[in-house]
């Protein structure tokens, strides 16, 4: 095994120390072992772990989400697979929820700059805005 400092970690992953510290306060990379110079010490599969995390984390899982794939990664038993397939099931439907909202807003938008609003209290008053705050007030 080939122990590689703190920074040169961070560097291999493309995270800052602070990344990688918090990383490890949070649980999400075991405690290193330490030179006796009381240098963190980590194998070199961090920077996997690492490019792991950071992947898992633009595709919209939490940290705590995260935590929850690797700890059930690292028992390697059936259920590993299928807890990630679960997820990546479920991180899809949010994303797509979270899609379909976002082509509602940008519709109304268009109908909004395509209505000429200038003044959303004027606007709010019209029957041609396009703006739902009926729907708005409602939630």
């Amino acid at each position: 095994m080939t122990a590689m400092r703190s920074s040169q970690v961070a560097a291999a992953a493309g995270v800052n120390l602070q990344t990688l510290r918090y990383y490890e306060r949070r649980g999400l990379l075991e405690s290193p072992e330490r030179s006796l110079g009381g240098h963190r010490l980590y194998p070199a599969e961090t920077v996997t772990v690492l490019r792991v995390i950071k992947a898992a984390q633009r595709l919209g899982f939490t940290l705590d989400e995260v935590a929850d794939l690797l700890t059930a990664g690292a028992h390697r038993h059936g259920a590993a697979d299928a807890r990630l397939q679960e997820r990546a099931r479920a991180k899809l439907a949010e994303v797509e929820t979270k899609i379909a909202d976002l082509q509602a807003i940008a519709e109304t938008l268009r109908a909004t700059v395509a209505a000429g609003c200038d003044d959303l209290v004027t606007c709010a008053g019209e029957p041609c805005c396009p703006i739902p705050f009926a729907t708005i007030a409602s939630r």
